[in-house]
């Protein structure tokens, strides 16, 4: 009886998920079974402490699935289901649809407003490029390190859109630092914001941004389409993505299409987004040295671009003599919302009568833009 028992165990999964198959650090260790655990602590996070749950739990499902040994639902060899689903990864569809989703999604005025503020989300992407150059310095190759100074832009989707052109065996560790950095925005953000600057700069109240006609909303998606694209065409799908979903917003003559797009394609999508990206984190590919260096580094590509932001900032509340604060930088980082109101959130706690949440929403949309920019001027060089 008991060596049916045995039987059993080890024609089910359970014998290799605890069998040690990979060498860590020097050891033998059960690659599979940390693997699980770091995906159970991943749904803990989403679940239990609300750490953007839309995407953490697919992601995390994805990688629980995919180190379930003998389930074959990432089998590439098999054409299981999940690796099925992948291609819509790794032909580059599910990210420009996030861009339509955002883009129907988002109020293109405030930038419109302060044309300005393209400058200060420009300035937030100055941590892909020095990250960029530190991962290259670390031994990675120019399309890996690529992939991995674009986490500085703190966009999931332009992150998994680049990784997937250009270091697709990357996909797993660069999703899950890219997406946690997102969430840790409040966490991250608010410490470089006040280390530079002071309380004064903290305290200056803007003034109320110039209404935006309509005309010029409908405008701008048409415009930033034609600049863009016809400068930078590795950019197109995520640009003309974005400014299709604002457009079709702006319009006015299609609010049944867009609440089905705001609502729900975009969780279709990051369903499906979410779960293979997930799937990617086998421990083969994740558990490596390399892992962490790219935490790390990511970590590193989102703080200096919350810093370019901010320092373009101060700079700009001097060229204004004081009327600019130099908090909206910060979201200059393509985290849409979190990061205008993080500075909505510190810029009161100084003055309590301070609405600042408009003014970053400038940048902020801005950064959007400027992630994508960037990543076609990598996909340029390394495509």
């Amino acid at each position: 009886m008991w060596q049916a028992i045995v039987d059993f165990i080890n024609s089910s999964g359970i014998g290799p998920l605890f069998t040690p198959n990979m060498e860590l650090f020097g050891v033998m260790v059960p690659g599979n079974l940390i693997m699980v655990v770091i995906a159970c602590i991943f749904l803990y996070l989403a679940i239990g402490k609300g750490y953007e749950p839309y995407l953490l739990i697919p992601i995390a499902f994805g990688m629980l699935l995919a180190n379930l040994p003998l389930a074959g639902l990432a089998s590439e060899n098999t054409g299981g289901l999940i690796n099925l689903l992948y291609q819509g990864t790794e032909l580059g569809i599910y990210p420009p649809l996030i861009f339509l989703c955002i883009g129907c999604g988002t109020d293109f005025g405030p930038l419109i407003a302060n044309p300005k503020s393209l400058l200060l989300g420009a300035a937030a992407q100055l941590g892909i490029f020095i990250t960029f150059m530190g991962a290259i310095a670390l031994g990675f190759t120019g399309p890996e390190a690529a992939s991995i100074g674009i986490i500085g832009g703190a966009d999931g989707p332009t992150a998994l859109f680049l990784t997937s052109k250009l270091a697709s065996h990357l996909l797993g560790p660069i999703a899950i630092a890219a997406y946690s950095y997102m969430a840790l925005v409040p966490i991250i953000q608010p410490p470089i914001m006040k280390l530079l600057t002071t309380e004064k700069e903290r305290k200056v109240k803007m003034e109320q941004l110039r209404p935006v006609s309509q005309q010029e909303k409908i405008l701008f998606p048409i415009v930033v389409s034609l600049f863009t694209i016809l400068l930078l065409p590795s950019a197109g799908a995520l640009i003309g993505m974005l400014m299709l979903g604002n457009l079709l917003k702006e319009s006015g003559k299609v609010p049944l299409l867009c609440n089905a797009i705001e609502s729900s394609l975009m969780y279709i999508v990051s369903l499906f987004l979410g779960l293979t990206v997930g799937a990617k984190a086998t421990a083969e590919l994740f558990l490596r040295p390399d892992t962490l260096k790219i935490i790390l580094l990511g970590l590193i590509a989102f703080s200096i671009g919350t810093a370019g932001g901010v320092l373009l900032g101060k700079l700009m509340y001097v060229l204004t003599k004081g009327k600019t604060n130099p908090l909206i930088g910060a979201a200059g980082v393509s985290a849409v919302p979190m990061a205008a109101r993080v500075v909505q959130k510190v810029g009161q706690q100084y003055n309590p009568s301070n609405f600042l949440l408009m003014h970053a929403m400038g940048p902020n949309v801005a950064g959007v833009i400027g992630s994508a920019v960037a990543a076609g001027l990598l996909m340029n060089f390394f495509s």
